[in-house]
C-alpha cells in the first residue's frame, strides 16, 4: 500500500509535511547546536541542582577527552549501567564525540544478564551508579568480559550541602559497600582532571551510535543498531507530526523551541525514552527532569507528580499503566497538572478508560504510538486531536514511513486492504540490522519496489482511512508495564536450576488492568526432585530483572508439545485463561 493513501485523507495533519528533510550529521551535533543557541537556558534538573546547556557541553567533552585517554577509538563500545540521572545524557553524548557506539543497559539487570550484553558487544568502559546494590551487581557482571574500568557516578554532587552532609552522616546517599581499586575511577574525578576538549573524530552518520537490546520477534537478545540518522530522523518525524488545537488543550502549535520541559519517567535505557524524552530535549533546548524512579515516593509516583507539578512540565511520555496510576493516584488533585500539554503512551495498548480519567485530571490530550526498538522507535501516531484521535489504533504512519500489511507465512505478498498479516515498515527509522547477527537480520527484513521493509512480528491490518491496528500480540512476548519480557530467555534463566527438567514461561493479564501482564512460568521437576513454586519465586529474584521475573509458579507434571517437541505456550495461555473465567 502506498503512503499516499493515508497522506490523502483527512485525518493527515494539515500542517504537517510528508516529507522532511533529515541532517546527515552526528548525533551529538544536535547537544552542540543548543549549547551555541541557548547555552545559558537550564538543561538536566535533578534534585537540588540545575545544569545549564553550557555547563552540560563542557561535561560532554571532558568526558569524551577521558574515554579517548582510556584508549577508546571509533567503533569501540561504551556502556551506561544507569537510570534516568543527570550523569546520563552527559555520558551519552560524551561517548558519541569519542567515536565509541552507545550499549544502553537496564539498571534492573541481575549480573548475568548485564554480563551477556557486555559480552556481546565487547564493551570496553561501563558507567555505573554508585550505589548498594547497582555497583556490586556491575562488579560481578564484568568478569570474563573485555570490560577494563568501570566509572562511578555519585548523586550526592546534586545535593544541597546540608542534604548532603545529613545523608552522609546518616547513611541515606546511595554508595556501593566496596569499590575495586583495579578497575574504578570516579566521575568527579574525570570532570576535574579532564580538559574540555572535545577530540576530533570523523562520524558517519549512517554509522551506528547506539546498541540497545531487544528480545525482537524470537526472545533471544540481540543488540539493535541505531544509528545517528535513524534516531536524529526520527527525532524529526515526531516533532513535525506534533501539532496541538487549542479546542483540544490550552496551548496551539506544535514543539516550542527552548520552552518545552520534558519529564523523564520513562527509561533511557529503552528506545522510547531515550528518543521522545531525552534527544528531543536536546533537539529543542528543553528543560530534562531526571526521574530514576517514576513508582518512588508514598504513596506511590508521589516523586514524579510533585517534578511534575514543581517544575511545570509540559511533555509528558508514558507507559499506559503509569498514566493509570497517575489518574488513580489517592492525592492527584494536590497536585497542579495543568502544564502538561504533550502526552504520548507507548510500548502497550492504551485502553480508552486509561486515556479519559488521565484528560479527566489533567486536562490535557494524550494520543497513542507505535515503534519497536529496531525503529528508533516510533513508526506510527494518532493525530494528536480529538476529532480524528481514534482509540484502539496505534495511528497512521508519520513523514516518510510507509506501512504495509503482509502475508505471515513469508512475508514476501503484500495483503489488501482490512487483510489480517504481519506489518513490515519502511523508513529513516529503520535500524541497520542486529549487532554480529545478519541471519537474524535477513530474517527481518524484505524488499518491496526497491525499499527494505522491516518485519515487527506484530499481527495487524489497517483500515480504509489508512489507520493501522494491532489484532494479535508480538509473537512470545510478555507485556509487563511496558516493559518487554520474552518467555525463552526467561526459561533459559529457570533452565539453570538444578532442580528443573523443563520450563515455559507465558504472560497471563492482570486483573486490574488486562492490558497489563505478568509472568507465569511452568516447571517440570527433574525425576526424584521436590520443589515449591515459593522457591523458584525466591530463586529467580537474583536471576532476573524484576519485571521477568516469574509472579506465579505452577509446577506440573507435563506441558503440551507440538509434534516437533515444541511447548504449545499458547496453550498453556488459553488454558489459564479459561480457569481465571477471562
Amino acid at each position: 500500500m502506498d503512503e499516499a493513501y493515508w497522506q490523502s485523507g483527512p485525518a493527515w495533519p494539515e500542517r504537517t509535511k510528508k516529507n522532511l528533510d533529515y541532517p546527515r550529521e552526528a548525533l551529538f551535533t544536535m547537544l552542540d547546536r543548543a549549547v551555541e543557541r541557548a547555552g545559558d537556558q537550564p538543561f538536566t534538573v535533578f534534585m537540588d541542582r540545575t545544569l545549564t546547556f553550557a555547563e552540560v557541553g563542557n561535561r560532554v567533552n571532558r568526558v569524551a577527552n577521558f574515554l579517548v585517554s582510556k584508549g577508546i577509538k571509533k567503533g569501540d563500545k561504551v556502556a551506561i549501567f544507569l537510570p534516568n540521572v543527570p550523569h546520563f545524557p552527559e555520558i551519552f553524548y560524551g561517548a558519541l564525540k569519542a567515536g565509541a557506539m552507545v550499549v544502553t543497559c537496564n539498571p534492573l539487570y541481575k549480573a548475568g544478564e548485564l554480563n551477556y550484553q557486555l559480552k556481546d558487544t565487547g564493551a570496553l568502559i561501563v558507567f555505573a551508579l554508585d550505589h548498594p546494590t547497582f555497583t556490586p551487581t556491575c562488579y560481578e557482571a564484568i568478569e570474563g568480559t573485555n570490560v577494563h574500568t568501570v566509572v562511578i557516578c555519585s548523586v550526592k554532587p546534586f545535593l544541597s550541602k546540608a542534604k548532603a552532609v545529613i545523608g552522609g552522616i546518616l547513611g541515606k546517599i546511595p554508595k556501593s559497600p566496596y569499590y575495586r581499586e583495579d578497575r574504578t575511577t570516579f566521575y568527579d574525578d574525570v570532570l576535574k582532571e579532564y580538559e574540555p576538549l572535545a577530540p576530533q573524530v570523523n562520524i558517519d552518520p549512517m554509522d551506528t551510535a547506539v546498541l540497545i537490546y531487544t528480545g525482537g520477534t524470537t526472545g533471544t537478545p540481540k543488540g539493535a543498531e541505531l544509528t545517528h540518522y535513524n534516531l536524529s530522523s526520527n527525532v524529526l518525524q515526531i516533532a513535525e507530526w506534533v501539532y496541538l488545537e487549542e479546542e483540544d488543550v490550552e496551548r496551539y502549535g506544535g514543539v516550542r523551541y527552548g520552552e518545552e520541559v520534558f519529564v523523564g519517567a520513562v527509561p533511557w535505557y529503552h528506545s522510547y525514552g531515550l528518543t521522545l524524552t531525552m534527544l528531543m530535549a536536546t533537539w529543542f533546548a528543553g528543560k530534562l527532569i531526571c526521574i530514576p524512579d517514576p513508582r518512588s515516593g508514598k504513596p506511590p509516583l508521589s516523586d514524579l507528580l510533585r517534578e511534575l507539578s514543581r517544575n511545570k512540565g509540559t511533555v509528558l511520555n508514558c507507559v499506559p499503566a503509569l498514566y493509570a496510576a497517575i489518574a488513580n493516584h489517592p492525592n492527584v488533585s494536590k497536585y497542579d497538572l495543568s502544564s502538561v500539554s504533550i502526552c504520548s503512551s507507548g510500548a502497550a495498548p492504551l485502553p480508552p478508560e486509561v486515556a479519559k480519567a488521565f484528560e479527566a485530571v489533567t486536562g490535557t490530550l494524550l494520543f497513542e504510538g507505535y515503534g519497536l526498538t529496531e525503529t528508533s522507535p516510533v513508526t506510527h501516531i494518532n493525530p494528536t486531536n480529538r476529532k480524528y484521535r481514534k482509540f484502539g489504533s496505534i495511528g497512521i504512519p508519520i513523514s516518510d514511513t510507509i506501512c504495509k500489511i503482509v502475508d505471515m507465512e513469508t512475508g514476501t505478498k503484500e495483503l489488501p486492504l482490512g487483510e489480517i498479516g504481519e506489518i513490515a515498515v519502511h523508513g529513516p527509522q529503520v535500524f541497520r540490522g542486529y549487532w554480529k547477527k545478519p541471519e537474524e537480520t535477513e530474517n527481518v527484513m524484505r524488499e518491496f519496489n526497491g525499499k527494505q521493509f522491516f518485519l515487527t512480528g506484530d499481527i495487524g491490518y489497517i483500515d480504509e482511512s489508512g489507520y493501522t491496528y494491532i489484532s494479535d500480540r508480538k509473537k512470545q512476548m510478555i507485556n509487563v508495564g511496558g516493559m518487554k519480557a520474552y518467555p525463552r530467555e526467561i526459561e533459559d534463566i529457570l533452565f539453570t536450576h538444578p532442580k528443573v527438567k523443563m520450563a515455559a514461561a507465558v504472560g497471563i493479564p492482570r486483573d486490574e488492568d488486562p492490558s497489563n501482564e505478568f509472568v507465569k512460568a511452568y516447571i517440570m521437576l527433574k525425576d526424584g526432585e521436590t520443589a515449591t513454586p515459593e522457591e523458584f519465586i525466591e530463586w529467580a529474584r537474583d536471576k532476573m530483572a524484576g519485571y521477568k521475573r516469574p509472579k506465579e509458579v505452577q509446577i506440573v507434571e507435563n506441558l503440551p508439545m507440538s509434534n516437533v517437541g515444541k511447548v504449545l505456550r499458547r496453550e498453556l495461555r488459553e488454558e489459564e485463561m479459561r480457569k481465571r473465567g477471562q
